[in-house]
């Protein structure tokens, strides 16, 4: 057990603080499963009296090569080193950048858009990555740093923390969306302290806990949960890398099988995907019973994904009332609201066509015409939030805005004031507090007490004065052709001949080959679905190979970027 003897009570006590007062303990914190070279993995581990050390060694090292305040950029694998120089970052007083090796180069983009936004003095990584790294400035448009330094090659060091204050930069979180307009969300010590005992009051983390998984550290949802969220309560954190998980999805249900109470997190995709691909044989061994909360978020919740992994898992013993819908986003660090604790899958069929923007939600049968079924993510944890239409709030069954207030939010994006004032600087014109609101973008309806996300208000499709929401056009595409891949497929609007009207991007399946007749074929059916559900004649349809259609950090459709290359002629 580590030694919680000194925690405060009451107050701040920011991540670092919580890792050195562990440093006397030996007991185990942080286990990288590297299945590189190995089916079953290996098993690295650091105790905490160890990732104290190490973070000790990189934050002397970075003290002598920058200052506190300075920007410092994880450029690591997914393994022990990039903890070790996320800590080693804090507790040299300086602001961390969670990004990725170049290894990761579906995300080349994000990379060099973050990089060149913060301009970091010095990059951390590992000495297996080192000389793809000093080579990264002539190959891409980035900054080259003042330093770069391996942090798996330094020497011990005595170095004594630097103390923080709240309202100090931790991080710069940028959001899963970041390329050619990065944003950075500035998260404090402050706010991550304060997500942080969110996340333990719905979740009831403790030292018991085991927090596993697979998410990219570089994604909000990943660094929290399996970084943070273990250092601040004692627990161990068990985590392998998201390509691990791509390759065999049941390495994911083997770690929720092999460690008790263990508390994850996956965006919609990866229940489908998980449960998908499991054989017999991977069955053999899995008990999911001892599994006491998986978070799914970070990107639609879809009724039939959950009940699929519901039905399967439960075979397997996995609880019902353990699975935790649950909605957030960097801006306020990661996590707003949940389900209570012990509740099953709650879901609501509204009218999908009352449901634009101040509209009062309609709740109808599963089998009407224009039915949608959302999921409840719960209620908000230690933080305010309304539902808003031209700066007021709606009542309770009225579709608005998610504005979001409380001390998890961000303190703005890096050096962007205009864009901060946009988003963190809402108003309402009556109730309080009346400033300082957090301006999700996202769509939502309070119903019998729980919010339901509706979709993204930039992402909606206006067509005759209708609003049309993405994700509901691309379920019905995905499911009018067995050719098409699911959760591959992007709807968007755009505008011709002075009216906007909706384009499906669309893969298809891997073992498909694409001829004049089957394209021809798919997109007669996709069209006649289209027109029959939401009453859309499509502007086009464009039928991709495989990995084509953009996806963001936590792999969700990243409609935007398709829609930009869609119209730079690159999907054509």
């Amino acid at each position: 057990m580590s030694d919680r003897s000194n925690a405060p009570s009451n107050g701040f006590e920011s991540l670092s603080e919580a890792l050195a007062r562990r440093a006397g303990d030996n007991g185990p914190a942080f286990t990288f499963v590297d299945y590189r070279h190995g089916l079953d993995g290996v098993e690295h581990t650091l105790s905490w009296s160890e990732l104290d050390r190490r973070a000790r060694a990189v934050a002397a090292r970075l003290t002598e090569v920058s200052a506190p305040g300075e920007r410092v950029a994880l450029l690591c694998p997914q393994n022990l080193d990039y903890v070790a120089g996320f800590f080693g970052a804090l507790y040299a007083g300086m602001i961390a950048v969670p990004l990725f090796a170049p290894e990761v180069s579906s995300h080349a983009d994000r990379l060099v858009g973050a990089l060149a936004d913060c301009d970091p003095e010095v990059w951390l990584t590992s000495q297996a990555t080192v000389e793809a790294l000093d080579e990264l400035p002539d190959r891409l448009p980035v900054p080259r740093p003042k330093q770069l330094i391996a942090v798996d090659s330094l020497p011990d060091s005595d170095f004594e923390p630097l103390e923080v204050s709240a309202e100090q930069p931790a991080y710069l979180q940028y959001t899963s969306g970041s390329t050619r307009n990065p944003a950075g969300a500035v998260i404090t010590h402050g706010a991550l302290a304060a997500n942080v005992r969110q996340a333990v009051a719905a979740f009831g983390a403790d030292e018991e806990s085991t927090c596993a998984g697979w998410l990219p550290f570089f994604h909000d949802m990943g660094l929290v949960n399996l970084v943070a969220l273990p250092v601040a309560v004692g627990c161990r954190s068990v985590f392998t890398t998201p390509f691990a998980f791509i390759r065999k999805p049941v390495r994911w249900l083997r770690m929720l099988s092999d460690h008790p109470d263990v508390i994850t997190a996956a965006p919609n995709f990866a229940f489908d995907y998980a449960v998908t691909a499991l054989s017999e044989q991977d069955r053999a061994g899995l008990d999911l019973s001892r599994v006491e909360v998986v978070i799914n978020g970070a990107e639609p919740i879809r009724a039939e994904t959950v009940e699929n992994f519901l039905a399967v898992a439960g075979s397997l013993g996995f609880p019902a009332a353990a699975h935790r819908p649950s909605y957030g986003l960097a801006e306020a660090t990661v996590f707003v609201s949940t389900t209570k604790a012990g509740t099953t899958l709650r879901t609501t069929t509204f009218d999908l066509t009352r449901l634009g923007p101040g509209e009062r939600a309609v709740v109808v049968p599963d089998d009407s015409d224009q039915a949608v079924r959302l999921v409840a993510v719960g209620q908000p944890v230690g933080q305010e939030l309304r539902l808003v239409t031209d700066h007021h709030e709606v009542p309770s069954g009225v579709v608005g805005e998610i504005w979001v207030h409380g001390p998890n939010v961000a303190h703005g994006y890096w050096r962007q004031p205009d864009r901060s004032a946009e988003t963190f600087g809402g108003r309402l014109k009556e109730g309080t507090p009346a400033t300082g609101w957090l301006r999700t973008g996202d769509l939502g309806v309070l119903h019998e007490g729980d919010l339901y996300v509706t979709g993204r208000l930039k992402d909606l499709i206006i067509v005759d004065g209708t609003n049309h929401y993405p994700q509901d056009v691309e379920v019905t595409v995905q499911e009018a052709h067995p050719a098409l891949r699911r959760d591959r497929l992007a709807v968007f609007g755009v505008e011709r001949d002075g009216q906007e009207g909706p384009v499906v991007v669309a893969e298809h399946a891997a073992h498909i080959t694409m001829n004049d007749d089957l394209a021809a074929e798919i997109t007669r059916v996709v069209r006649v679905a289209v027109s029959r559900r939401h009453d859309l004649r499509l502007l086009d349809v464009v039928l991709v190979p495989p990995g084509t259609v953009s996806r963001t950090s936590s792999g969700k459709i990243a409609r935007s970027a398709t829609r930009r290359r869609y119209l730079d002629g690159d999907l054509r």
